[in-house]
């Protein structure tokens, strides 16, 4: 990662016609941070430059956010589906993967990798909670592409959560037909 100088965030700031005090405003950090930071009289934490970046990219009109990538409405299953549901529903949606959801919220996600590597002999008759995997992410709809990405690097999806309801799902395939 690129850490911008100071001169590179003054620039930035003033090509989008921003005051110090507008800027520290949407990054919430002090206007004299802000100043002392351009100034090169102080080097900010990581936390901090995130948030002055982030602002300006938001400024710019550039960021994406998981509600900018995500797909909906999501197609699930529900733990106690058999596995064949599953499989019919991937074939039939084009999906190598699908939520699994119990009561409106995520419990997991099953893919095409967990049947073919299911040992039971007749595993589409299992329920889905047999093969699913429990761990699935979630986010809120303003999360960042870069919080998605990081996400998606331990994960197959990342589920959007809004209002306690799925809002939608984000997979590396929808982060790569943004980018």
């Amino acid at each position: 990662m690129n850490l911008p100088t100071p001169n590179d965030l003054r620039e930035r700031r003033t090509e989008l016609e921003l005051t110090q005090s507008e800027l520290a405003e949407r990054a919430e950090v002090s206007q004299p941070l802000i100043a002392r930071i351009e100034g090169g009289d102080v080097d900010p934490r990581l936390s901090t430059l995130r948030r002055i970046v982030t602002a300006l990219e938001e400024a710019e009109g550039g960021l994406l956010r998981a509600a900018d990538l995500m797909h909906e409405p999501v197609v699930a299953v529900a733990p106690d589906d058999s596995v064949r549901r599953a499989i019919d529903v991937m074939a039939d949606e084009g999906y190598s993967q699908l939520p699994v959801v119990r009561d409106g919220y995520p419990a997991g996600i099953i893919s095409n990798s967990d049947v073919r590597r299911a040992e039971a002999e007749d595993a589409a008759a299992l329920p889905v909670a047999d093969l699913m995997h429990e761990s699935i992410t979630t986010v809120a709809p303003d999360a960042t592409l870069d919080e998605v990405d990081a996400t998606l690097d331990h994960h197959g999806a990342v589920i959007v959560i809004e209002h306690g309801t799925i809002a939608g799902i984000v997979t590396e395939a929808d982060v790569a037909a943004r980018l």
